[in-house]
């Protein structure tokens, strides 16, 4: 096992945005993460299974999966496939003025995966944005933007029913954002109060609101994720794991992972 996760690249350099046809040839992949992008494949046919983090989900299409660019994924298909993928920069949010644009993605990048309805809406979707990415011109971006912005409306519109969660605004979104960006992890809600400017109370508030846990908890929750992926896919050793989420020492962090998960991280990890 390497020390580090395979990172994939699959975006030409200078581009913010790629859509394509999905690789018929694709069956198997290694586990990996993403170079700072975000993906949503779309799958019209295909059998097998995508593996997220440590869960396998089955492909059963038509159905749409969101990978965001911390989480390590890979394929294992027993089928032809055949659909669409969506690479999204974190560049070409930052180049939009388009705020609604910003919170549908914000909404996008809490679902994993989606069944799929109205699948000639999204298929016509996908065929236009590869249409209009294929080449530039003046208002090549105002047209992609525009066309991102419907597809991301259509599956949050096919995904409402489905969706157990409500609507989560405002700071709950802004901390869990900053969670996700994928830079070293502070054990302390006290640390992102300060930097979202309010109290480790009102966080608290904000996200029992949104998602009925207390800050620490999503916290708690959010190094977990990052410390399995770690005990999985990589060789780091416990007492490195332990410093990349600020544990001042290594005994505290083995603690804290078995009082959560009932194992310590050495018997985690013999059990993948």
């Amino acid at each position: 096992m390497a020390k580090t996760l395979q990172i994939n690249n699959k975006i030409e350099a200078g581009k913010l945005i790629k859509v394509a046809a999905f690789k018929k040839d694709i069956r198997k992949t290694t586990p990996h993460t993403h170079n700072n992008y975000f993906e949503i494949i779309y799958l019209s046919k295909g059998s097998g299974h995508h593996y997220i983090d440590s869960h396998a989900y089955e492909v059963s299409p038509p159905v749409m999966f969101f990978v965001r660019k911390e989480q390590v994924h890979h394929w294992d298909l027993s089928s032809e496939p055949e659909g669409f993928v969506l690479i999204l920069k974190k560049a070409f949010v930052e180049r939009s003025l388009d705020n609604e644009l910003k919170s549908l993605l914000i909404k996008i990048s809490r679902l994993t995966i989606l069944d799929i309805t109205d699948t000639d809406t999204i298929q016509a979707l996908f065929g236009l944005l590869i249409r209009e990415t294929a080449y530039e011109h003046e208002y090549a971006f105002q047209i992609t933007e525009g066309l991102l912005r419907s597809l991301l409306a259509k599956v949050l519109e096919i995904a409402a029913p489905q969706m157990t969660v409500n609507a989560r605004k405002g700071l709950y979104e802004t901390y869990f954002e900053l969670l996700s960006k994928g830079e070293t992890i502070k054990n302390t809600v006290a640390h992102y109060a300060d930097i979202l400017h309010t109290t480790p109370q009102n966080l608290s508030a904000a996200c029992r609101t949104a998602v009925n846990q207390s800050a620490a908890e999503v916290l708690s929750g959010h190094i977990l994720d990052q410390a399995k992926r770690l005990l999985i896919y990589t060789n780091n050793n416990v007492t490195e794991i332990s410093a990349m989420f600020d544990f001042s020492d290594t005994s505290h962090f083995v603690k804290y992972f078995k009082r959560l998960t009932g194992h310590t991280p050495m018997s985690f990890r013999k059990m993948q």
